[in-house]
């Protein structure tokens, strides 16, 4: 992509509105813009970040076995009576009625939805296990919306369900999600800590939420410090493998991990001292088991191996898609701009022509941009004619981790220079090793 042709409305003074980083830099560097309180448009920029994010999810999901479905985002307050949750649920949902004066909402969440889409298509156990999910847009109506798309009223969210036999089947469903979330935040270049949790609305008893710590969190945390040093890598995991999922998910829960609902402070005085740490967090996935609650309460039953009806054993498992943008740009940023990971960048890298119109400088960034596209890499390409001193400071604003700066100055040597964003080191290199070097970085990390 070319700047000049791209849509890019950048800002160059903060908004009085945002009160956090997150939300200052996505309205700075042109990635939302608000549409009513807690409800954004994406722009390209954002738009790109948030396909990316759902790519990885996807990719991740697939690994393990997950179906993807999608379902829409009104829903009928008949399901919701059903389950006995549509009283319950309080003012967060969004209730409307159609023009036949039938009850409606708008999808805060979708248990009873996909529990209906169950029980219609599925009767034998020898259909399962089966875990169905989606990525789409909910509603809740937050009584404060705040923080941009970090408490929002409309946010993107993967919700995924598990249907099993056993209470056993399920459990293992649970830490199967437990390793996939590992795996995808972890590729979006976030160390997101299981925390045990309180279950809220959705009910059960099993229940970690995955955090990202933060000051501007709205959670309160406390931890053992050692938990911090636990990372997923590049293993390779058997998903099929009740003894591997449940060995990981022991290594990643067995140090204590809680957030404020479920703290207890005399487990957390067994931690040593030395390791004990109160903190805040960003919440940016869940999950959960909770048994029968919904298949008892709406028929979604199996006929089991004796013949006999069996009420499936569920779980749900969700990941705040929007609010991860928030919580990646917390995580990675400095007083210039957002610092992207390259795994979630909305593009490889940046290309700076110094003196656009000279011809030794356009050709070299011409082919230095066709080179990268050849590569099926992803280049934004500053062609404006601005000032240099504008233009660096737009690539870092928007914080693309690496930028090829090219210079009559330099091309007379023979050399472009390569920045990264994020330690700010630049080297001198030839165009054909700067194209190089930026494919094998992104080699690495497909």
């Amino acid at each position: 992509m070319r700047l000049s042709r791209y849509f890019l409305p950048v800002l160059k003074e903060n908004p009085s509105e945002a009160q956090i980083v997150s939300h200052r830099l996505m309205l700075r560097a042109g990635m939302i813009k608000q549409a009513a309180a807690g409800i954004y448009s994406w722009l390209p920029l954002g738009f790109k970040v948030l396909r990316k994010l759902e790519n990885i999810i996807h990719e991740e999901q697939a690994r393990a076995g997950h179906i993807a479905i999608q379902m829409p985002i009104i829903q009928s307050a008949d399901l919701w009576r059903e389950s006995g949750r549509y009283d319950d649920y309080g003012q967060e949902m969004l209730r409307m009625k159609d023009r036949h004066d039938r009850d409606m909402l708008f999808t805060p969440t979708a248990e009873e939805l996909v529990t209906d889409i169950f029980r219609g298509h599925v009767s034998s156990y020898k259909d399962l296990p089966l875990t169905l999910y989606q990525i789409q847009w909910k509603f809740r109506d937050e009584i404060r919306p705040r923080f941009g798309v970090m408490r929002g009223r409309e946010f993107y969210m993967k919700d995924g369900y598990n249907f099993d036999l056993t209470k056993e089947d399920s459990l293992h469903a649970y830490n199967r999600h437990l390793v996939t979330y590992l795996r995808t935040y972890e590729r979006m270049g976030l160390q997101a800590i299981p925390m045990r949790a309180d279950s809220g609305p959705i009910g059960g008893d099993n229940t970690h939420e995955f955090l990202v710590l933060a000051d501007t969190g709205e959670s309160e945390v406390f931890y053992d410090s050692a938990v911090t040093d636990l990372t997923f890598g590049d293993r390779q995991i058997d998903y099929d493998s009740r003894e591997q999922c449940q060995a990981i998910l022991e290594e990643f829960t067995s140090k204590y991990a809680r957030t404020d609902e479920t703290h207890d402070e005399a487990l957390f005085n067994q931690v040593p001292e030395e390791r004990r740490r109160v903190a805040r967090g960003i919440e940016v996935g869940q999950i959960f088991y909770f048994g029968t609650k919904y298949s008892e309460a709406m028929g979604a039953t199996v006929q089991g191996p004796d013949g006999k009806p069996v009420p499936v054993h569920m779980g749900s498992h969700g990941i705040g898609v929007s609010r991860l943008i928030g919580a990646i740009i917390e995580a990675s940023h400095d007083d210039k701009g957002i610092i992207w990971p390259e795994g979630v960048t909305p593009f490889h890298c940046g290309i700076v022509n110094l003196k656009q119109g000279d011809d030794e400088a356009d050709a070299a960034c011409n082919k230095i941009y066709g080179a990268l596209t050849a590569l099926g890499l992803d280049p934004l390409y500053d062609d404006r004619k601005e000032r240099a001193g504008g233009k660096f400071a737009t690539m870092d604003l928007i914080g693309l981790p690496w930028r090829i700066t090219v210079g009559p100055r330099g091309l007379k040597n023979g050399v472009v220079e390569l920045t990264c964003r994020r330690t700010g080191e630049s080297e001198e290199m030839s165009p054909e090793a700067a194209v190089t070097k930026i494919a094998e970085i992104y080699e690495r990390i497909a």
